[in-house]
């Protein structure tokens, strides 16, 4: 496990395909609810999602 991860929580995928995110990423990643935004990639070596928020509006 790649010691730069820190475990927030487990959630399950919802039925409409949501996954809930945990309240603490609010205060950690100073995000804001309805507004930012993440870019989503997948590892395939890793099996793995990854969420980056994104930084600046990109057109």
């Amino acid at each position: 496990m790649d010691e730069n991860l820190i475990y927030l929580d487990t959630y399950l995928l919802q039925q409409d395909m949501r996954v809930r995110m945990p309240k603490s990423i609010l205060e950690n990643l100073s995000l804001e609810k309805g507004k930012s935004k993440f870019k989503i990639y997948y590892d395939k070596i890793n099996t793995q999602l990854i969420l980056r928020v994104v930084e600046d509006e990109e057109d």
